[in-house]
């Protein structure tokens, strides 16, 4: 009876060899499937003024994973130009093995873009969007659409995108924000390699009649756990924004400093997420506890990594947060 089951068993495994062997092979694998890491993200944005060449020099390559130049946005006859010294900074940075995007829009971004994504325009835009990336050898593109940029025409705007990059092999991600992330259908959700959750700004100088942290980790755990639970995006999709600068509410107060501002100017607040400023006022913004608390966070939820906004709020040596994160994460 046993040599009969196996000799039965064998037969069984070679018929089905054989019409595994058979059926045709799936051609293209889906866009999420396509451009899947499992590597823990480090995404850093840099502004994209100034001869890029020159200020990616400055950057810290072997501690980010992908490079967002921002923002990179058209002309109103939706036409691109590349930005000054372009070319070497994406060079720099693929040979050392990051992946370069251009981001799209912001948080001010041209009135004019607003026609240009309606569905009976948007098809000249794209397809300029999709050559920028191709001639200057972008790894994929960034969509920042926000508030009430993100509108009817969202869902239809970004499925065109994805179909013309996804043959490309190139990436399409997201920056969202949890405020209006109900805005966002799930269609247009499904068609982003990874989302990065801007888990900041809940506060800040347009709204001074309420001072107080930006980006607490509460705050942070609140929204990724939106996107994660009630919009059910794969922890692995999500990546969790960090704030590189702070806010000052107060009657006499700069509104706006980046991080390396804060820790040169006040002693011991590297360790703290707030300063008083004396007659003037408070500076809200993460340091390194907080910063840690949340890489540590992402990490235990299998998050696809981390975002920061942006690389040159940083500071140097021991305060570093981009040093941070690499040691939290390893």
């Amino acid at each position: 009876m046993k040599i009969i089951k196996i000799e039965k068993l064998v037969s069984l495994l070679l018929l089905f060899a054989l019409i595994s062997c058979g059926k045709p092979r799936k051609e293209a694998l889906s866009h999420q499937e396509n451009n899947s890491e499992n590597t823990f993200k480090v995404v850093g944005y840099m502004f994209s003024d100034g001869n890029l060449d020159l200020e990616s020099a400055k950057l810290d390559f072997d501690k980010i994973t992908h490079l967002n130049i921002a923002f990179i946005n058209p002309d109103i006859h939706g036409a691109f130009t590349a930005p000054v010294g372009l070319i070497g900074a994406i060079k720099r940075a693929q040979q050392n093995k990051v992946k370069v995007l251009f981001s799209f829009a912001g948080g001010n971004p041209p009135v004019y873009l607003k026609n240009l994504v309606k569905p009976e325009n948007n098809d000249l835009l794209i397809k300029n969007m999709v050559e920028f990336a191709d001639k200057y050898n972008f790894d994929g593109i960034d969509v920042d659409l926000e508030g009430d940029f993100i509108d009817a025409n969202y869902e239809a705007f970004i499925t065109k995108l994805s179909n013309l990059l996804e043959p490309k092999k190139k990436l399409l991600t997201a920056a969202v924000a949890t405020w209006n992330g109900e805005d966002i259908s799930n269609k247009a959700l499904s068609k982003f390699d990874f989302i990065s959750i801007m888990a900041y700004d809940h506060t800040g100088p347009w709204n001074k009649s309420n001072p107080g942290p930006h980006s607490t980790y509460q705050s942070a755990v609140e929204d990724f756990n939106y996107w994660n639970i009630t919009r059910s995006v794969a922890a692995g999709r999500l990546v969790l924004g960090l704030p590189f600068y702070g806010y000052g509410f107060g009657a006499n107060i700069q509104e706006s400093l980046n991080y390396t501002d804060i820790v040169s100017t006040y002693a011991g607040s590297s360790q703290t997420d707030s300063v008083v400023v004396p007659n003037k006022g408070t500076i809200y913004y993460n340091g390194i506890p907080t910063i840690k608390k949340k890489v540590n966070f992402a990490l235990t939820k299998n998050a696809g990594g981390v975002m920061i906004w942006q690389l040159f709020g940083d500071a140097g040596g021991e305060y570093s947060l981009l040093s941070v994160i690499n040691q939290t994460k390893q």
